[in-house]
This record gives structure tokens, sequence and C-alpha cells, in this order.
């Protein structure tokens, strides 16, 4: 996925623990987890605010796009482009 998720980076920056930044935040651990490791489809923006306000950072510090490998598909062509 060209969206990598950071959020184990901030935590780390702010000594805190995936358990603490949940109960913080209002999300059970497993979906945090689940945000974490990169494996969410999407993300409410009123939870990205909350994790941005508890942590004290920007959502860009969470987030970041990365280009596709090689050969992969190219998300900025249109359709039928090759």
């Amino acid at each position: 996925m060209p969206i990598a998720v950071d959020i184990d980076v901030m935590l780390a920056k702010r000594k805190m623990s995936v358990g603490e930044l949940a109960d913080r935040v209002g999300i059970t651990p497993a979906n945090l987890a689940v945000l974490k490791n990169g494996r969410a489809k999407a993300v409410r923006f009123a939870t990205l605010a909350a994790l941005c306000d508890v942590l004290k950072c920007q959502p860009g510090d969470l987030l970041r796009w990365v280009a596709e490998e090689a050969g992969g598909d190219d998300l900025r062509a249109g359709p039928g482009a090759s």
C-alpha cells in the first residue's frame, strides 16, 4: 500500500505505549494495532484528529505516501494508461 503509517515512530518519541494511546484516543488497542501496522483500509478524520491531539503532532507525522515498487501499479496513471 502506498500509504505508510508512522504511529510507532511518534509513540517512541513520546515514550507512550499502544495501550495508553488507545485509551487516551478512545479506541481499542486492537483497532489501534490495525491502524499502526498499516492493515487499515480507512481512518476517520475524527480518529486522526484525536491521534494528533494526544501525540501533539500533525497528520503528516503519522501518515506518508510511499511510491510503489517498480513494476507495480502507478496509482497516478489514469484508466487505460500503460
